[in-house]
């Protein structure tokens, strides 16, 4: 009977382990089932490769991808992407975006061709993207087909300027902006470049961003001591990793695949990058400086000019160049302790050539950066406002480099002792700079 009743224990107990196994694996829905539809719910959390350089090969293209930026000037759209684009590989492209940690669905993308390619296979572009409804867009990266793709292997860009849209222009960071592009080759023009950097504080700058593919190294001694005080930004521009870039304009006469390094892509980089931070932004080389003639600083002459043109956001500045052959003959400026510094010293340069107006003639501008779409080299292609040349009794550019028109005689140059009105402040502000990267001449008499 005892046996009986033991056996009938053990037979309950096995049948509770049975019953609980069998619940246990036809409730639980098995992982590998997926004929289930999916839960709807918020899309997949951001999974992305944000690039820390500053040129980025667009997967699955012959493309380059710079930087985003937010820009609602344009209707239907809200971002606009600056890349580098081969001119015979254009494609249908999606905007991918990451909302604040979730993925959206894509939206159609805008390719605009910038004008200016100069023959080259390689051409300045920007894409434009509408952002979803109910995206709080943080970073956008670009498709070649609408199929979410996996977004680990795409380059995610971070969209800049969204927190400064809308802010009043006398709340920006920065009055003035000086953008130089394309630093590249062996050039270590130091003196001078010291000498236009320590003018353009005087004149009120206060920022100078310089897109830097490689340098002589004084010079790069120099800028990075202006990137420590926080003067000079530096943006690593390694094009030639991605390209084979021309030292000229030309195609046809240079070769090469993309214009001077990529200027045209600098250029209009270094507007978006200002737009928000800066009221004023000065396009010119390293070699120039946007001068003056009857105000003793930028903000009073922008202040007249915007008085009389209210609704310019292009002020054109002529050039003018100041031949390095020609030396002031007092030698007055001829300074002991700038003997073995690399470089013109613009000072001894006082003779200005006549532009030849039969040609054409570049100028250089002054931009109001929220007014400007699109810009080339010496002319804004797309912009919201009215262009304005500026009278060269106003300002004008002084460019001291090799003569242009290099058979006129002394006599028939113009004698312009303007960097003079400066000299008092201009000169102990270089030896100051020098001496802090150790290239002043200690022995000063």
């Amino acid at each position: 009977m005892e046996l009986l009743k033991h056996f009938k224990k053990k037979l309950v107990l096995l049948f509770i382990t049975a019953l609980f196994l069998f619940l246990v694996f036809t409730v639980k829905t098995p992982i590998t089932y997926n004929s289930i539809p999916k839960p709807s719910g918020p899309p997949s959390a951001c999974s992305m490769r944000i690039s820390e350089q500053t040129i980025m090969p667009l997967n699955n293209t012959k493309h380059l991808l710079v930087s985003a930026y937010m820009d609602q000037r344009v209707k239907d759209f809200d971002i606009r992407i600056i890349g580098i684009f081969r001119r015979d590989s254009i494609q249908p492209l999606h905007c991918f975006f990451c909302c604040a940690g979730y993925l959206s669905r894509t939206t159609p993308a805008a390719i605009l061709q910038h004008p200016d390619n100069f023959g080259f296979p390689f051409v300045t572009t920007d894409v434009m993207c509408q952002i979803p409804q109910n995206c709080n867009a943080t970073h956008v990266t670009l498709l070649t087909t609408p199929d979410k793709q996996s977004p680990s292997n795409h380059p995610w860009l971070p969209i800049r300027n969204k927190d400064t849209v809308g802010q009043k222009e006398e709340n920006m960071q920065f009055d003035f902006t000086v953008c130089i592009s394309n630093l590249f080759g062996d050039y270590n023009n130091v003196l001078q470049f010291a000498q236009t950097l320590e003018m353009y504080k005087l004149l009120g700058v206060n920022r100078v961003v310089i897109y830097n593919t490689s340098c002589g190294p004084e010079l790069d001694r120099l800028l990075q001591s202006y990137s420590d005080e926080g003067f000079v930004e530096m943006v690593p521009w390694p094009i030639d990793k991605h390209l084979n870039p021309s030292r000229g304009w030309l195609h046809s006469e240079h070769g090469g695949d993309l214009h001077y390094f990529g200027q045209l892509t600098t250029l209009n980089e270094c507007i978006y990058r200002s737009m928000e931070r800066s009221r004023y932004v000065l396009l010119n080389d390293i070699d120039e400086i946007i001068m003056p003639y009857q105000h003793e600083e930028l903000m009073s002459l922008m202040n007249m000019l915007r008085n009389q043109h209210p609704n310019a956001g292009v002020f054109l500045i002529e050039n003018h160049i100041f031949p390095k052959k020609h030396f002031e003959p007092s030698g007055r400026f001829h300074l002991p302790q700038w003997n073995g510094v690399p470089g013109i010293n613009i000072l001894e340069h006082i003779y200005r050539e006549d532009p030849a107006r039969n040609i054409y003639h570049p100028y250089k501008m002054i931009v109001r950066p929220r007014m400007v779409e699109m810009t080339s080299v010496h002319e804004v292609i797309k912009n919201f406002g009215d262009h304005y040349k500026v009278p060269l009794d106003v300002c004008r550019i002084i460019h001291v480099r090799v003569a242009l028109l290099g058979s006129l005689t002394l006599e028939q140059l113009n004698v312009d002792k303007r960097l003079w009105d400066f000299q008092e402040k201009l000169i102990p502000n270089v030896d100051k700079v020098l001496k802090r990267v150790g290239m002043l001449k200690l022995t000063q008499n």
